[in-house]
Formats: structure tokens, C-alpha cells, sequence
């Protein structure tokens, strides 16, 4: 039976809501492995880093001596692989990071678990799983009423999901060529507390929080499919747990809404929670899109939900009500962050690349 997971990426907006649901709702224990960049904050661990069964260490994945020596010391049963660069406006500006930290630190991931699990006793081998967790942007743009499924071809569209991509391969490779009990995962956009204010849900609600403009790229018809963090959290949970080695699972909650509609909704909602002089919705600023903007994306959840047995717990508009109230109740936080990291501007537009 699994009783420990290395999380790579544990610091992170997803990654940290799967720390905390391990700890505070099962009795396994966790070591976060990761490097606390511009994306991750400690703060969000804050809530169970004095807990018994919580262990952090600060380490890079393309690191391999240190990923080597902290699978050998802590001897995890399972590595759930969340550390990523993740924002495509980002990946657009500077797609290097994304090249050797979803690429380069991904396969240095694999060849230190590998080396570890070639090592272990029959029953722990057998047992072992590396979960990788991936995106639905790998598979490209949808068109209709299609959804991706775990059969859908690859056709990455930006540096970010390309690197995405070649990662998921990559972890593919290691399972087939190697043995390496491996699970890839495909999710949809997550969002809930702790997110890092360049996504769009968290930047649109402190913009409107500030009185700024809410920026919408081009006529705000692209189509998402959304998810609150916990079920994601609960979802990786059970896929790491109950899934099938070799086997890849699409996770989301068939929750698709336009990107125009989801600024709308927390607009409506901060009209009530956080008025101003001028209804939210007026300060809608349509801009130039973003080069590539894929069009659709969302997810079948068949497979998962008849062989994982999983469902989300959370509506959309109770979770997103929700998030509205985390992110004005945690001012501090998010401010903190734009006078550090990140103040909000615009990415993306190929600035950086002149």
C-alpha cells in the first residue's frame, strides 16, 4: 500500500492544495520537493508544515544529484510530478525556462526514479507509481462540440504546451522502453485560492479589486473548461491511488465557459461583495489577443469517472464566489506579490523576443 509521496512542485497553486488534501484528509505522508519560484510561495503550506507527516526540502529537478539524494533518503512510494512552468503568455516571452524546466527537468526526474525504483524488493516495485501530471493544451484546439479524450492527438499550439508535450512522452518513453509504472494525467483549468495572479481568474478579480481595467483578449470567446483546485487536488489523489499503471486519465469537471462570461459572473459577483462608484463590468477592456490563441479546450471525463470512480464535489459558481472572498480576505498576500514578482502587466504580446 502507498504511504509516501514525493510531490515535486509541492509549493505551487496545485500542487500545494494536493499537499494539504493528503495531509489533512488521509493519513500518508508527503515530502514537497521544490525550487519556491516566482509561481510557488511556502505560504501556502503554511497551514501543516509543522505537521508529523510533512517534510519539505528546496531543490531543483534538474538538479539530478540532489533529486537523487532526496528519493534515496525519504524512499517515496509514489512521485506525483507537478513542478512545470505553466503560464503560456510566459512561455511566449521566453520559451528557454520552458524548454529546460517541463523538458530537461522532467526527464532528470525520470532517471532518478528510475535508478531508485530498478532497486526496490519485488512487492515495492510492483507497487510504485510515477504520476505525471500534464494539460489539456497538448492536445491543441478544439472545434464544435468536441471533447478531448485520452485518445485525442497531440497538437500543441505554444511553447508552453509543447514543452508539455514532449514531457508527456518523454514519461511515455519511460514506461514502455524501461518498465517505469508510470501514469499521465490531463487536466483542465483549475482555479481557487492561492493562485498566482497572472492567471486569468485571480488577475481579473485584483484588477477590479484596484479599480483597473479587466483586460479581455480578443473578443473573450475562447473557450475553457473549468475546475476548483480541490476537486483537482481530490482528483490527482485518486488517480495516483487507483489508477492503472501505463494508463493515462483525463480529469476535469465539464464545466466550459467562455473567458468574456467568466470575467461577466466575478464582476456580477463583486458588484455585490466589493461595490464601487461604477458597476465592475464597465472596466471590460478588450485588447489585441494572444498570438496563438487556441480557440477550445475541454475534457471527456468518461474513463475517469468509471474506472477511478471519481466526481467533483463543487460547483462552478459556489466555487468561484468563493475564490472572490479568498482573494479579498487575503489582500496582503497578493499585494505583496505584485510589488515583488509581478505587477500585473501584460505578457505575451512578443515584447521580450524583439
Amino acid at each position: 500500500m502507498l504511504q509516501r509521496f514525493l510531490i515535486t512542485g509541492g509549493a505551487g497553486f496545485i500542487g500545494s492544495a494536493l499537499t494539504r488534501h493528503i495531509i489533512q484528509k488521509t493519513h500518508y505522508s508527503v515530502l514537497v520537493f521544490d525550487k519556491l519560484t516566482y509561481a510557488s510561495n511556502f505560504d501556502s503550506l503554511l497551514s501543516i508544515k509543522d505537521h508529523a507527516r510533512f517534510t519539505f526540502v528546496r531543490g531543483d529537478i534538474c538538479d539530478r544529484s540532489v533529486v537523487e539524494d532526496t528519493i534515496a533518503t525519504y524512499r517515496p512510494q509514489a512521485i506525483l510530478h507537478l513542478a512545470a512552468e505553466t503560464h503560456v503568455d510566459r512561455s511566449i516571452d521566453s520559451p528557454m525556462p520552458f524548454v529546460q524546466n517541463n523538458i530537461v527537468g522532467t526527464a532528470t526526474l525520470l532517471e532518478a526514479a528510475y535508478k531508485y525504483w530498478n532497486k526496490l524488493p519485488g512487492t515495492l516495485k510492483g507497487s510504485f507509481r510515477f504520476h505525471h501530471v500534464s494539460t489539456d493544451e497538448v492536445y491543441g484546439s478544439l472545434a464544435g462540440n468536441n471533447s478531448f479524450t485520452e485518445s485525442s492527438a497531440y497538437d500543441p499550439r505554444s511553447p508552453y504546451s509543447a514543452s508539455k508535450a514532449a514531457a508527456d512522452h518523454l514519461v511515455s518513453v519511460w514506461g514502455h522502453t524501461f518498465g517505469l509504472p508510470v501514469i499521465i494525467s490531463h487536466s483542465t483549468n483549475t482555479f481557487g485560492p492561492w493562485q498566482f495572479p497572472e492567471k486569468l481568474i485571480p488577475l481579473m478579480i485584483i484588477k477590479a479589486l484596484k479599480g483597473d481595467r479587466l483586460p479581455v483578449y480578443g473578443d473573450g470567446s475562447n473557450v475553457r473548461d473549468w475546475m476548483f483546485v480541490d476537486d483537482h487536488a481530490s482528483a490527482l489523489f485518486s488517480v495516483v491511488t487507483k489508477g492503472r499503471a501505463g494508463e493515462r486519465y483525463c480529469i476535469g469537471a465539464e464545466c466550459q465557459k467562455s473567458n468574456i462570461d467568466i470575467v461577466k459572473q466575478l464582476c456580477k459577483i463583486l458588484d455585490e461583495v466589493a461595490p464601487k462608484a461604477v458597476r465592475h463590468e464597465s472596466l471590460i477592456s478588450f485588447v489585441t489577443d494572444r498570438p496563438g490563441h487556441d480557440r477550445k479546450y475541454a475534457i471527456d471525463p468518461t474513463k475517469l469517472k468509471s474506472q477511478i470512480e471519481w466526481s467533483p464535489q463543487h460547483d462552478f459558481a459556489t466555487s468561484l464566489r468563493r475564490t472572490v472572498a479568498w482573494y479579498i480576505e487575503n489582500r496582503t498576500w497578493w499585494t505583496r506579490l505584485l510589488e515583488s514578482c509581478y505587477g500585473g502587466e501584460r505578457l505575451g504580446l512578443l515584447a521580450a523576443r524583439q
